[in-house]
C-alpha cells in the first residue's frame, strides 16, 4: 500500500499519512479528510512507510491536479524557505498559491463562453420575431455579425435560447506566443559611461547565476539601465519578475515598461480579484506573458522559462512580511535565481548594509551609478537648527520663507513627515487624561477630516468624546502635528497655491495616487506634503525644495537599524529635489544640528555613512556580522507568553551557553497589540549554520512542551525590527 505524506494549511509543524488508492505524484493538491470536514493537502512525499497502524489510516479523497501544482524551481524554494525559517510546510506552500487554488479550484484556464447562431437561427425567417422587437433585432445582430455593438439584457439572450435560435458554447482561449511579435521600442534616453557598462555587464551573464548590485545615486536612471537589461532577455524569448516595495507607489515606472516593450505584461497588486490573480499566475507558468510586475508575493509566482529577476529599492522593509510566515523576499528571490540559474539585480540608491557587507566581500558583483542621468545635478542640503525658532504646525520662519521663494519660481515644494494624522495625541487641558487605545495602550492619533481617533498599531478607529471621561472636561486639545495639521496650516500661508498630500489616508482608494501624480506632472507652483510613500521612486522634475519637517525621534531610537532606516529614508526623500535642469535644495529641520550622523550623510553622503556603520556593527558583532533569531510569544493574561520564554531561555542556556548569545525575556518594543501582551526572546550566533541547527533542535523540544498550546508564539529568523 502506497502513503502519501500530505502538508495541510495548519500551523503545526508535521504531515499527515493518508493511504493512496490512486495515481498522484508529489506536489499534486488533494482532498483529504481532516476531523469531521474535508480539507485540501499538498503531497510532499510518496512512499510505502507510516509510523501509524495502517488499518486506521484515511484514505485520500480525489486528487484535483493532473500535475504538481508548483514548477520544480518553486517547489525547491518553498521546501528551503520552510526548513530556513523554520515554519510549518503546509502554510508555507499553501501560502504561496492564489486563494483559489488553495480552495481547489482546477489549475487550469477557465473556458470562455459565447453565444452562437443555431442551424434554426440561421435560417428561420426574422419576421416571425416581430412581436419581440428586441428579440429579433438581436438575432439580426447575430446574422450580420455585430452583435457586439448590441446593447440587450442577458433575458433577450435566454429567451433566444429557449427558442432554439441561439446556443451558448465553451472554448479554451488560445495560447498567447508573445515572442513571434516582440519588439522594443526606440527610447530617447542618451545613456553614459556607467549606465552602459552596467547594462553591458549584465548581459555577458544573463545565462547562469550572479547577484547585481546596481547602487546608484537617486535620478541617476536606476530604471534605464532595467529597461535595458529586460529588452535583452526578453529577446531571447525568456521571462522576467520585477519586485517593487508597494505596487500602488511605481505608476511611473510600470508606464515606462508597457511603452517601450511590445510584449503582455501582467501587475501582480491587492486590487485584483482572486479570479484576476489566478488568471496571471496561469498566464506566467504558461509563459503567456513577458514581465510580471509585483510585490513581495509575487516571488512565488510561477513561469514557464524565466530569465531574470530585479528587485528595486532592494533595501526596503516591505520586503520582509511582518506577520506569519515572515520571510524576506529579497533573500528568497536570490536563491530563487540561484536554483533557476539566472541573473538577479539588486537596485538602490541606499543599499541595506547586509547587501553592500555582501558586495564588499564580492558575493555580489558591484555596479555604481554615480551621476545623475542628463543634466541634473546633486541638490544643495543645509540643517536648519530649531532651537529657539517658534513654530506653526512644525514649520519654521526660515523654512516658510524658503518655501515663499521657491514657489514665487514657479516651482514645487515638497515636505516630508512621516507623521500622518492631524496630532499623535488628544489630552485634556484640565486634568491631562490622554486618549488611549485599550487593546495597545498607546495613544489614539487624532484624525480631524475623520473626526476620529485612530490606533497606528491596530487600526481601531473610535469617536472623538465630547468631553473628559476622567474629569468631564470638555477641553480636549491636540498635542503635536501630522500630515493633515500640516496641510491645514499650509493652506492658511499659501492660499492661492495648490497643495497635495500624499498618505495612507488620501491613496487608499484606487487611482487616487495616479489623479495625484498627473496633477504634479502638469508643473507650475505646487506643494506637496507626505509620508514615506513620496519618497519611493517617483520622478518630479518641477521639485527643487524638499523640506524635511521632523526627523529627531529617528535618531535617538533604541533599535540599531533605526540609523540606518533614517539615513536611507533622508537620502531618499532628498533625492527628489532637482532631478532634471532646475536646481535643488534640500533644508532638514532638527534640534540636534550637532549629530554625528546627520553631519556625515549632509557632509559625506550615504556611502560614507555605511561605511562607518558596517565598521561599528562589525565591533559589536551586530548583523551582518553576527545572525538573529527572535522569538515571539503573545497572550491575554500577560503569564503564559514570559514563562515560555524563560522555559526556552534555561533549555538553550543549559545546552548552548558557551556559543548561543540571548537576550531577554523582555517586553517586545510595542508590548501591547490588540489586546495581546507580546515578549520575545533574542538569540545571536556568530555562525548561520550553527544557529539553524541549535533552532532545529528547539523546535523538537518545544513540541513536547505542553505550554505552547497556551500562547501566540513564532520564530522570526533575520528579524529587521526588534
Amino acid at each position: 500500500m502506497l502513503i502519501a505524506h500530505v502538508a495541510l494549511p495548519v500551523p503545526l509543524y508535521q504531515l499527515y499519512d493518508y493511504s493512496l488508492a490512486m495515481p498522484a505524484q508529489v506536489g499534486m493538491r488533494v482532498k483529504v479528510p481532516f476531523g469531521k470536514r474535508d480539507t485540501i493537502g499538498i503531497i510532499v512525499n510518496i512512499d510505502e512507510k507510516t509510523e501509524f497502524n495502517v488499518k486506521k489510516l484515511k484514505t485520500i479523497k480525489a486528487v484535483i491536479d493532473s500535475e504538481p501544482v508548483f514548477t520544480h524551481s518553486i517547489w525547491q524554494l518553498l521546501n528551503w524557505a520552510a526548513s530556513y525559517y523554520h515554519y510549518p510546510i503546509g502554510e508555507v506552500l499553501f501560502h504561496a498559491m492564489p486563494i483559489l487554488l488553495r480552495q481547489g479550484r482546477h489549475a487550469v484556464k477557465e473556458e470562455i463562453k459565447q453565444w452562437q447562431l443555431t442551424q434554426l437561427g440561421k435560417q428561420i425567417d426574422l419576421e416571425s420575431l416581430s412581436r419581440a422587437p428586441k428579440q429579433q433585432l438581436l438575432l439580426s445582430s447575430f446574422r450580420n455579425n455585430t452583435i457586439s455593438n448590441t446593447n440587450v439584457s442577458s433575458t433577450v439572450y435566454h429567451e433566444l435560447q429557449k427558442k432554439q435560435l441561439i446556443e451558448q458554447v465553451s472554448h479554451q482561449l488560445d495560447h498567447i506566443q508573445w515572442q513571434t511579435n516582440f519588439s522594443t521600442n526606440a527610447s530617447s534616453i542618451q545613456l553614459n559611461k556607467e549606465q552602459s557598462y552596467a547594462i553591458e555587464t549584465v548581459n555577458k551573464q544573463n545565462h547562469q547565476f550572479e547577484v547585481f548590485l546596481l547602487e546608484g545615486v537617486t535620478g541617476s536612471g536606476k530604471t534605464e539601465v532595467y529597461l535595458n537589461i529586460l529588452s535583452n532577455i526578453l529577446t531571447t524569448g525568456k521571462q522576467a519578475l520585477v519586485l517593487v516595495p508597494e505596487i500602488g507607489l511605481t505608476p511611473q515606472t510600470i508606464k515606462r515598461f508597457k511603452q517601450r516593450f511590445n510584449a503582455p505584461i501582467d501587475i501582480l497588486h491587492s486590487g485584483l480579484t482572486d479570479k484576476q490573480r489566478l488568471a496571471v499566475w496561469l498566464r506566467s507558468k504558461n509563459g503567456e506573458n513577458a514581465i510580471v510586475v509585483g510585490t513581495r508575493s509575487s516571488l512565488f509566482t510561477p513561469f514557464k522559462d524565466l530569465g531574470v529577476i530585479i528587485i528595486d529599492e532592494e533595501h526596503d522593509s516591505s520586503y520582509k512580511q511582518q506577520e506569519g510566515w515572515r520571510y524576506h523576499a529579497r533573500d528568497l528571490a536570490i536563491i530563487r535565481a540561484k536554483f533557476n540559474n539566472i541573473p538577479i539585480i539588486l537596485g538602490s540608491a541606499t543599499p541595506s548594509l547586509e547587501t553592500l557587507n555582501n558586495a564588499q566581500n564580492d558575493k555580489y558583483h558591484l555596479l555604481q551609478l554615480t551621476e545623475r542621468a542628463g543634466n541634473a545635478t546633486l541638490a544643495k542640503q543645509s540643517i536648519l537648527d530649531l532651537r529657539g525658532l517658534v513654530l506653526t504646525a512644525g514649520l519654521s520662519q526660515p523654512l516658510i520663507e524658503q518655501i515663499k521663494k521657491h514657489l514665487s519660481n514657479n516651482n514645487q515644494v515638497m515636505l516630508f513627515l512621516n507623521r500622518r494624522g492631524f496630532s499623535p495625541l488628544l489630552i485634556c487641558h484640565d486634568c491631562g487624561w490622554i486618549a488611549e487605545c485599550p487593546r495597545c495602550d498607546r495613544p489614539y492619533t487624532f484624525h480631524q477630516k475623520q473626526h476620529k481617533l485612530i490606533c497606528h498599531y491596530c487600526d481601531t478607529p473610535r469617536a472623538v468624546p465630547k468631553q473628559c471621561p476622567k474629569c468631564g472636561s470638555t477641553h480636549l486639545m491636540p498635542i503635536g502635528f501630522g500630515t493633515e495639521q500640516l496641510e491645514q496650516q499650509l493652506e492658511i500661508l499659501f492660499p492661492n497655491i495648490k497643495i497635495s498630500r500624499i498618505d495612507r489616508d488620501t491613496v487608499s482608494k484606487k487611482g487616487a495616487l495616479d489623479n495625484y501624480l498627473h496633477s504634479i506632472q502638469q508643473g507650475g507652483a505646487h506643494i506637496l506634503v507626505g509620508t514615506q510613500i513620496l519618497a519611493k521612486g517617483h520622478h518630479f522634475p518641477d521639485v527643487t525644495l524638499v523640506g524635511i519637517v521632523d526627523v529627531d525621534g529617528a535618531l535617538f531610537s533604541s533599535d540599531f537599524r533605526a540609523t540606518e532606516r533614517f539615513a536611507q529614508i533622508y537620502t531618499q526623500v532628498s533625492g527628489r529635489a532637482g532631478r532634471e535642469a532646475k536646481a535643488g535644495q534640500v533644508i532638514l529641520q532638527t534640534y540636534h544640528p550637532n549629530h554625528p550622523l546627520l553631519n556625515v550623510l549632509l557632509s559625506e553622503g550615504y556611502q560614507k555613512f555605511a561605511k562607518l556603520t558596517l565598521q561599528e556593527r562589525q565591533q559589536t558583532q551586530l548583523p551582518p556580522f553576527s545572525y538573529q533569531a527572535l522569538i515571539r510569544a503573545a497572550d491575554r493574561n500577560n503569564h503564559y507568553a514570559p514563562t515560555l520564554l524563560q522555559h526556552i531561555y534555561d533549555w538553550l542556556k543549559a545546552h548552548y551557553n558557551h556559543t548561543l548569545w540571548q537576550l531577554g525575556p523582555m517586553p517586545a518594543s510595542q508590548p501591547k497589540k490588540a489586546g495581546y501582551h507580546r515578549w520575545q526572546l533574542l538569540l545571536q550566533h556568530t555562525n548561520r549554520q550553527h544557529l539553524q541547527q541549535i533552532l532545529d533542535q528547539l523546535l523538537i523540544e518545544i513540541g513536547q512542551w505542553s505550554e505552547t498550546s497556551k500562547v501566540r508564539w513564532s520564530i522570526d529568523v533575520d528579524p529587521i525590527d526588534n
